[in-house]
């Protein structure tokens, strides 16, 4: 089982053949980035965009001793659109947002006649590493959907899980949050946890035991969740968050990011490879476990979801 960022990385290193990137319209900051993965044996970089141009940032850059490929592509608002292409054609293993504007991007991936959308929901993991022990905690979704009813958290649960078997935590424990622990009615994320609860009481998550609905106390501490008369095996020791709704979960990461200091790297789910876009909590030095976590996903035959 993976419990750093490290340990993905390696594990990303020995899960196999390189994977094809396609980074559309890349910039210097994208070019050194795949330049440290490809090294590293994780990828080859498919550059899209303007020939000449994208010839000059890989010689300039340490991509020129490696293996990779330029695209041509005119226009640079048609760049994702062959990215996304060539995914759809299985010439691509991962794509990256690179040099186009994040709503370009999300358009055209979560598109859904043309784009990348696998199941009915595609949705973010963000994964952290903590502080004080060799142990990696997931929360979702913390970017793509707004306000999640239960069939979609159901699925954005089920994208969660497969992203953690890819880490091989065996039998997850998720923590379904709600801004109480009681379930209430006049409270649709309290109804929501229960129900995610009740469905795992009866293995339909397999061997993930769900706990909702959990506030955050709760989750986080056995002792807070004993004081309020809950015991259970993920009060305390949660392997994923999940947030019933987006202004929770992005807020979520980005105080744990900027006030807690820890260290996230993230990727989209659902969808039929794995898409990275630029997210301003992921450090630059973390992008490269972005991309060894979409090594993982493809290498198992696609983004599950």
């Amino acid at each position: 089982m993976a419990a750093t960022f490290k340990e993905i990385v390696e594990k990303a290193k020995n899960a196999g053949p390189k994977r094809r990137l396609a980074v559309p319209a890349p910039k210097k900051s994208d070019i050194d980035l795949i330049s440290c993965a490809a090294g590293e044996g994780l990828i080859i970089p498919l550059l899209i965009g303007e020939g000449k141009t994208m010839e000059a940032l890989a010689k300039k850059s340490p991509l020129a001793s490696l293996e990779y490929e330029i695209v041509e592509v005119g226009a640079a608002d048609g760049a994702i659109l062959k990215a996304v292409s060539l995914a759809r054609e299985g010439r691509a293993d991962i794509v990256m947002q690179g040099g186009v504007d994040q709503k370009s991007f999300m358009n055209s991936v979560l598109e859904a006649k043309t784009g990348l959308l696998k199941s009915r929901v595609a949705s973010y993991a963000s994964v952290f590493q903590l502080r004080k022990r060799d142990k990696l905690i997931l929360a979702t979704d913390t970017f793509v959907n707004n306000f999640p009813g239960i069939a979609e958290k159901q699925l954005i649960l089920e994208n969660a899980l497969g992203l953690a078997g890819v880490l091989e935590i065996e039998e997850p424990r998720v923590a379904a949050l709600a801004a109480i622990e009681q379930v209430n009615p006049s409270i649709p994320s309290t109804l929501d946890a229960a129900i995610l609860s009740k469905m795992s009481e009866r293995k339909q998550f397999g061997k993930a035991v769900v706990e909702g609905p959990l506030d955050m106390d709760c989750a986080l501490s056995e002792a807070a969740a004993a004081r309020k008369g809950l015991k259970s095996a993920v009060t305390g020791n949660a392997d994923i968050y999940l947030v019933p709704e987006i202004e929770t979960g992005y807020q979520l990461v980005q105080a744990l990011v900027f006030f807690g200091g820890m260290k996230t790297a993230g990727i989209i789910l659902g969808t039929a490879v794995p898409a990275i876009p630029i997210l301003p909590f992921v450090a630059n030095e973390d992008r490269i476990v972005e991309l060894a976590l979409a090594v993982l996903l493809s290498g198992i035959g696609g983004n599950h979801g």
